[in-house]
């Protein structure tokens, strides 16, 4: 007689709780917004920063992201669970708990106000206004199809939090570098996600989301992503005039005018199979390439 197999118990250590919730937040793709925070910083402080101001930069803004995707995963949980897409996310199926959630998302928030604290008056300041965006901007799509750019700016306030994490200021004439670094990635951001949302185009009509693929049909929505790249590129040229960088910048804005073209070419209003690789591994080269030619530029002018 075959003996009965157990079913192995789920792992329910501190470790393997941490390690889920990573996943459940997709921690690697604070790839996307670090590097623009750091161009922020690079910008500010005209060179290097303090390791003080590195470090506690990273910590902001890594708490900044966990907190808004583990926000993102708790509000959306009810509709993750009829997607088939996200159907099978921890914070869905149960291998996560809405407690752990929420206890991972308050120890973010501390850090976020803590790293804030430490760097300056400005940052601590502003650290609310953040927390509104950060946690408000999934609860958009519940009502207006702008929430993709609600999203970018969100995202765009890492760069601007690098740049007042260095100089202390964001509202004289010398601060136009951190508007124009905002203004960017919330194109940037925007842009991409109106193209990744087309793939749910269906499920949000069933669930009455709003988002502007579902709104206004996809082929508008990817009309509207290319507009917004062009006004990435756009307003990445006159960040280059206003802080006069090097070649190496001007070379990085022609490879990221490149890799959005590339980006936009792949996804079809009736084909959006090649559609992860356009969100994932196209956009984490942007921000890495803008990264490196800010850093290359500001030493090579």
């Amino acid at each position: 007689m075959a003996r009965a197999t157990q079913t192995p118990l789920p792992d329910t250590s501190p470790v393997a709780r941490i390690r889920l919730f990573l996943d459940l937040v997709r921690f690697e793709h604070t790839i996307f917004a670090l590097p623009f925070a750091y161009v922020g910083v690079i910008l500010a402080a005209n060179g290097l920063p303090t390791f003080h101001q590195f470090f506690w930069v990273t910590v902001a803004m890594a708490s900044a992201r966990t907190l808004a995707f583990a926000v993102n995963r708790l509000a959306d949980r009810r509709f993750d669970a009829t997607n088939p897409r996200t159907a099978n996310r921890p914070s869905v199926t149960g291998a996560i708990s809405p407690r752990t959630i929420v206890l991972f998302a308050a120890i973010s928030a501390v850090l976020l106000v803590v790293a804030a604290a430490l760097l300056n008056p400005l940052a601590l300041m502003l650290a609310p206004g953040a927390l509104v965006f950060l946690i408000g901007y999934s609860y958009t799509k519940r009502f207006t199809p702008l929430c993709h750019f609600v999203l970018g700016f969100t995202d765009g306030l890492a760069p601007m939090g690098g740049w007042v994490a260095v100089r202390g200021s964001l509202f004289t004439g010398d601060d136009l570098p951190a508007w124009l670094l905002m203004l960017a990635v919330t194109f940037w951001i925007g842009g991409f996600d109106l193209i990744y949302a087309c793939q749910d185009v269906e499920h949000d009509h069933r669930e009455r989301l709003h988002s502007w693929p579902a709104d206004f049909g996809i082929a508008n929505a990817l009309w509207l992503a290319r507009v917004c790249h062009v006004l990435t590129v756009l307003t990445l040229v006159v960040l280059g005039g206003v802080t006069g960088l090097g070649w190496p910048y001007w070379l990085s804005v022609i490879v990221v005018a490149g890799l959005l073209a590339y980006e936009n070419s792949l996804v079809k209003p009736h084909d959006l199979s090649k559609l992860n690789l356009a969100f994932f591994n196209l956009n984490a080269y942007v921000a890495v390439v803008l990264f490196a030619g800010v850093l290359l530029g500001i030493f090579i002018r």
